[in-house]
Order: C-alpha cells, then sequence, then structure tokens
C-alpha cells in the first residue's frame, strides 16, 4: 500500500485561452493522442498550431517505399488532418524518425517555436515509459519529445540566459501557464468530447499511410474514449496529466 499514489486534485482548462500549442513527435501523433480534445479547443475559439520533431520517415512495413518517400507522404497526410481540426501552422523540425533523443539541439528548436508562438497552453507526449501493463510500449521518439518539450516549457522558453541566441532572432521569453501530457497512467484533467468524436475521426482518417484497418482504429479509438470518461462520468473524454506554471 506504501506505493499508491496520492489522490491528485482535479484540474480544469485555464481561462483565458488563447492559444494552444501541441508538441508531438510523428505525424499523426497529435490526432491519436488528443485530436478530439484539440477539436474542442478549437470549438471555444482558441488557435491552434503544432510542432512535430521528426520526419516520420520509418513507420512502413513496406519493402518498396523509402524513408523520403514516405516522409513526404506523412507530411501532406498531417496537413490533411490539421485541416479538418482547424489547426493553424505546423512546423516540421525534421530529425530522423526512430533516432530522437532528448538533446539540447531539440530542447532549443522547441524553445524556439514556443517563444514564436506563446502559447498559454502546452500539449506534451509523457515522457516516462509505462509499466502498467499497457500493450503499447512507448515509442523512444515520444519519450525523447515529451522530456524535451517538458524542459522546453521549464525553465528554457521562460529564462532569458538560456539559450541566448534566440533573443537574436527577436523571440523573446514566454512562459506557458498549463501543459497538458498525453498519455498518462494518472490524469488529472479530463476533456469532454462527445461532440467531437467524428471530427476527431475525419482528422485520423487522412493518416491512411498508418492506418492498415480503419474500422478496428475506429472501435479502439472510441473505447479508450469511453474508458476514458468513465472515472468522471462522462460518456466520451480524453484525459491528460495537467501541470499549471503559475
Amino acid at each position: 500500500m506504501g506505493n499508491e499514489m496520492p489522490e491528485m486534485e482535479r484540474h480544469e482548462l485555464i481561462e483565458p485561452l488563447e492559444r494552444v500549442l501541441v508538441v508531438i513527435s510523428h505525424p499523426d501523433d497529435a490526432e491519436f493522442g488528443a485530436g478530439a480534445t484539440i477539436a474542442a479547443l478549437r470549438a471555444r475559439g482558441a488557435r491552434v498550431d503544432y510542432v512535430v520533431t521528426t520526419d516520420g520517415g520509418k513507420g512502413t512495413e513496406d519493402p518498396a517505399v523509402t524513408s523520403e518517400q514516405l516522409a513526404a507522404t506523412r507530411v501532406g497526410e498531417q496537413r490533411a488532418a490539421a485541416d479538418v481540426l482547424g489547426v493553424s501552422e505546423i512546423v516540421h523540425l525534421g530529425y530522423p524518425d526512430g533516432y530522437l533523443t532528448p538533446s539540447l539541439e531539440l530542447r532549443r528548436d522547441i524553445v524556439r517555436q514556443i517563444r514564436h508562438f506563446r502559447p498559454d497552453v502546452v500539449i506534451a507526449q509523457n515522457s516516462q515509459r509505462r509499466v502498467d501493463g499497457n500493450p503499447f510500449i512507448a515509442h523512444p521518439d515520444h519519450l525523447a519529445t515529451g522530456e524535451a518539450t517538458l524542459s522546453a516549457v521549464y525553465p528554457a522558453a521562460r529564462d532569458r540566459l538560456n539559450f541566448p541566441e534566440l533573443l537574436g532572432e527577436g523571440l523573446e521569453p514566454w512562459k506557458a501557464r498549463q501543459v497538458l501530457v498525453t498519455g498518462v497512467e494518472h490524469p488529472n484533467l479530463w476533456v469532454d468530447v462527445a461532440e467531437q468524436m467524428e471530427t476527431a475521426l475525419a482528422a485520423l482518417r487522412c493518416h491512411a499511410s498508418q492506418i492498415g484497418d480503419w474500422e478496428a482504429t475506429e472501435r479502439r479509438v472510441r473505447e479508450r474514449s469511453a474508458e476514458a470518461g468513465e472515472p468522471v462520468g462522462m460518456a466520451s473524454a480524453q484525459a491528460f496529466l495537467s501541470i499549471l506554471l503559475t
């Protein structure tokens, strides 16, 4: 019993909420991890932008497809999915898929985008590998992007003396007010996405190169949303770890 997690205070989305930056590893990570939430944020008037850290050029079993071809395909798929959700800009950092580490270079590149977009909320990937029996072993790129993003949010984007070369680019320090971490074992914030589920599925379907059996994928997404919402009485939800930066 000594290893039990203490019950966390439940958080809500901050107000006012005008700008959201989603930092993910691969084209399709945003739609799988937070697509319905992104649609809900857009519905309430927030601007949403993406930063994609890798080129996504390894995610295929087709021996006839090169990494360069797949990367180009996935850029197009990401733009199509983002258009369905109403996302504004997409920044592709272009790191090689599958080889990402939470390097200082990656942290600097994410700080650059945080200072450029100046978001109220950052949506980040989980930097910790889950060991709860979940059959989906975390991709190492997800872990690296999550770690680099959290390190970029605090303290690097906030503090003037971190990456001073960015000041020369006209990028002043910026402090986000809330981080939402996807794919966590112990969430403390739930977004009701019942009204956005069809839009989220339409966006996800744009990633055709990554989806073999669409019916199975749709069923899994609906089941996960129902499971996520059950503890808080929502028919369909997405759950996050909320970190308030006060």
